[in-house]
């Protein structure tokens, strides 16, 4: 299943430069393993935004809501998911 997710990140003012960092590299590193897993299939960032926009490939509702909730930067994150299907007037035969 297919699954386009924004997310906003809105990191505290207050928040330690050093937890910030440490934060945005725990982060970094469970991105990089998902998209090698290949469950985040695409990551774009917003340009001029702490945002991106993603393309998550996932087995289920569940498997989506698992990885996102175990994404370091989730308490400090706006996400949007939108389920995505198939559109009949599309030329490919398979998205991968």
């Amino acid at each position: 299943m297919l699954f386009h997710v924004r997310m906003n990140v809105n990191l505290p003012a207050a928040m330690p430069a050093e937890e910030a960092t440490r934060l945005k590299l725990d982060e970094k590193a469970l991105a990089h393993r998902l998209q090698e897993e290949g469950k985040w299939r695409h990551l774009w960032r917003i340009a001029g935004q702490y945002a991106n926009v993603s393309v998550f490939d996932v087995d289920s509702v569940d498997e989506l809501h698992a990885l996102l909730t175990s994404l370091p930067l989730l308490p400090y994150m706006q996400v949007e998911v939108m389920p995505l299907c198939r559109h009949p007037s599309s030329i490919r035969l398979d998205d991968r």
